[in-house]
């Protein structure tokens, strides 16, 4: 039986960032990005954009607009937001065995048992009334929810929650007032397969793990790929087996990246791979922070090479550069890809430059 493929640092990195779509060539489009990382994720927080423009913006670059994902979500409807995430529709069915089971908290299913009366007043109204925002929808919760968190007694959005967890909500899309709910069948299609459990689940692992590339060797990821050992660390790792087909193939770029980004999400990985700390500091108090509020790691290549700390002031028109720190200190070749992507970025939002350059 083979032993595990064995890797160099960097051949491992440049399989992670090849597989977020962060190398050259770029994607086509929306559908294609969705497909490859299989999942979006979705965060309001706009210290320079929202997380789902800015992590399709950094895959397409300028052809890509904002109004391009919501005829995605909303008019075409080849995406689906739930748990968190912009999902593709045609995936839609992988994710209905993990939906039907749920709430899945003890607390939670005895909550929404006690409130079946309001369960079927809310499906009512969505159904004669839809979208609706959730405090457009009367709150007649025959029992509270109980938290010691922002959500107490907020019934209605705890309701609207769990039957979107569900499968029998959808979010029709989103305003300036945030999520618009509707029935399930008004927004997802009724004539797609049914998939078994155990099938995907497979598929779903090994879609991860393509969006990955190389993973830690554990959980369900631990089936699907190959395994491999990387050089100078401990234990073994997964890998698309696909993304091993053309190793040398690689062409990086220069890239400001989310602070939501998968490619920065698992922390450890992000160290042990890249040599690269990184921390989301909007949490912490101004005087406890190294990089910024909203600092985005920069990618140079197959490495990170230091944090864009910045702010997009629209009230003002400026795209505000605190700082740029460098991990390392920047050569020529990487503070001139820094500057372009700087200046294409405030360009792309439309706002001028201040601070930097």
């Amino acid at each position: 039986m083979p032993g595990p493929v064995r890797l160099s640092r960097r051949d491992a990195r440049r399989l992670a960032v090849r597989a977020q779509l962060l190398s050259e060539p770029r994607p086509a489009g929306i559908v294609e990005v969705a497909y490859a990382l299989t999942v979006v994720p979705v965060d309001p927080t706009a210290a320079i954009m929202p997380s789902a423009d800015h992590i399709l913006y950094s895959r397409l670059g300028w052809p890509y607009l904002p109004a391009d994902l919501r005829q995605a979500v909303e008019g075409d409807r080849d995406l689906f937001e739930w748990d968190g995430s912009y999902r593709l529709m045609s995936d839609l069915p992988l994710y209905r065995a993990i939906m039907a089971p749920r709430p899945e908290y003890p607390r939670t299913r005895e909550w929404f048992t006690a409130n079946d009366g309001f369960r079927r007043e809310v499906l009512d109204r969505l159904r004669a009334e839809g979208p609706l925002h959730a405090a457009e929808i009367p709150d007649s919760a025959q029992e509270l929810w109980q938290s010691t968190g922002w959500t107490h007694s907020r019934n209605t959005t705890q309701m609207l929650e769990i039957l979107l967890a569900r499968g029998d909500v959808a979010v029709w899309g989103r305003d300036a007032k945030g999520r618009l709910f509707d029935i399930a069948e008004r927004v997802y299609p009724g004539d797609l397969p049914d998939v078994a459990e155990a099938d995907a689940a497979r598929e779903l692992a090994e879609r991860r793990l393509a969006a990955q590339g190389i993973v830690r060797a554990k959980g369900a990821d631990a089936q699907v790929g190959v395994a491999a050992v990387v050089e100078d660390t401990e234990g073994t790792w997964r890998v698309d087996a696909e993304a091993l087909e053309d190793p040398a193939a690689f062409a990086g770029r220069t890239v400001l990246v989310s602070p939501l980004d998968a490619l920065v999400a698992d922390r450890s990985r992000l160290q042990t791979l890249f040599g690269y700390e990184y921390l989301l500091e909007m949490y912490k108090p101004a005087s406890a922070r190294r990089w910024g509020y909203f600092a985005l790691p920069i990618l140079h290549g197959d490495r990170f090479v230091g944090k864009l700390d910045a702010r997009a002031d629209r009230r003002a028109g400026v795209l505000r550069v605190n700082a740029v720190h460098e991990d390392d200190g920047f050569d020529d070749r990487a503070r001139a890809a820094v500057t372009t992507e700087i200046e294409a970025l405030a360009s792309w939002l439309g706002l001028e430059l201040q601070g930097w350059g």
